[in-house]
């Protein structure tokens, strides 16, 4: 019996650290996921937001919050196609205003569905071009969206005569204001069409292509992916979802403005990059995105609710997203090693 000592009572202490090794991977994988980091600042941001605020974690306001990221969400979603494949597209917030326009004008004469879909085939047909210009004659992203935000925003006057168009079919409103199982249309729409972008990027074919796209197009060329069509469709998704996403405003204010968008590109790019995704491409994910829209939305509902003057909010929100940012890629360096 003592030349074969028993390990039993090893194994206890050996079953411990097994279990904790085992746990310990799993929480190191979660942990290097940008989408986990992001989501716990917003948690965090949030919870911060409700001892600032009384009135921050109330239905009436929670409700807000989502009604305020519609625009921005939708606007977020093109963006996060673009800057997969590497690009970016500074025109969507004048993409928007005259796409606004061309709704305000189209509702004088048609249909409400039909004057819809005009817009948002403006919105496409201009990412159309810009991708063209930019996938097919290899011109620089950054110069061809600048230069079609001058372009669209001037059209935007020039339609609407420097006027806002006022009178809006109220039946418009109805996009927004229709509640489903007690949530508005709008939201509703807002969180389908993530779901949406998400199915697409995450399982079909055309989104594992814009993935391969902005992480090397060279070797997806070489691997005989369809690279130049898919370097130019989010651009057009991008002009499209910019027309959907001013509909909404239009609905709900019942009056077109040649400035609706303006800036509207800085939020939507500033919600993909603080979501994780990388201005190189091929990095990012449709619920980083989301999350942060979110954040950017609860940072100045906050700020709204703490009563702090609206000229100071936008350096508020600048140092926030730029810490953000910094502390997110020491992390990430750390996480790495």
């Amino acid at each position: 019996m003592s030349g074969n000592p028993t390990t039993l009572p090893a194994a206890g202490p050996l079953a411990g650290p097994g279990k904790g090794a085992a746990r310990s991977p799993v929480a190191r994988r979660l942990l290097r996921r940008l989408e986990v980091r992001m989501l716990a600042l917003a948690l965090v941001i949030a919870v911060v937001l409700s001892l600032l605020s009384p009135y921050f974690l109330t239905r009436t306001n929670l409700f807000n919050i989502l009604d305020q990221s519609v625009v921005v969400g939708i606007v977020a979603v093109g963006m996060t196609f673009v800057i997969l494949t590497g690009g970016i597209d500074l025109s969507v917030g004048s993409v928007a205003g005259l796409c606004g326009i061309v709704l305000g004008l189209a509702l004088q004469h048609v249909p409400i569905p039909v004057g819809i879909a005009l817009a948002a085939g403006a919105g496409g047909l201009i990412g159309l071009v810009s991708g063209l210009l930019i996938a097919y004659f290899g011109l620089a992203a950054f110069v061809v969206t600048l230069g079609m935000m001058a372009i669209a925003r001037s059209l935007a006057y020039i339609a609407s005569g420097q006027t806002a168009i006022s009178n809006i079919p109220a039946g418009l409103s109805d996009i927004v204001y229709t509640s489903i199982l007690g949530v508005p249309g709008n939201v509703v729409f807002l969180l389908a069409l993530y779901a949406l972008a998400f199915a697409y990027l995450t399982y079909a074919k055309g989104g594992r292509v814009i993935y391969a796209v902005g992480s090397n197009v060279e070797a997806a060329r070489a691997a005989g992916l369809p690279v130049l069509a898919y370097s130019v469709l989010p651009y057009v998704v991008s002009g499209a979802l910019s027309a959907v996403a001013v509909t909404f405003s239009v609905a709900q204010l019942l009056s077109a403005d040649p400035l609706m968008g303006n800036m509207l590109e800085l939020d939507a790019i500033a919600a993909v990059v603080i979501g994780g995704a990388s201005l190189y491409g091929g990095r990012g994910t449709i619920l980083g995105t989301l999350i942060g829209v979110l954040i950017m939305v609860m940072i100045r509902n906050g700020l709204n609710l703490l009563g702090v003057s609206p000229f100071w909010q936008g350096s508020a929100i600048g140092t926030i997203i730029i810490l953000a940012l910094l502390v997110e890629r020491l992390v990430s360096a750390r996480a790495a090693r």
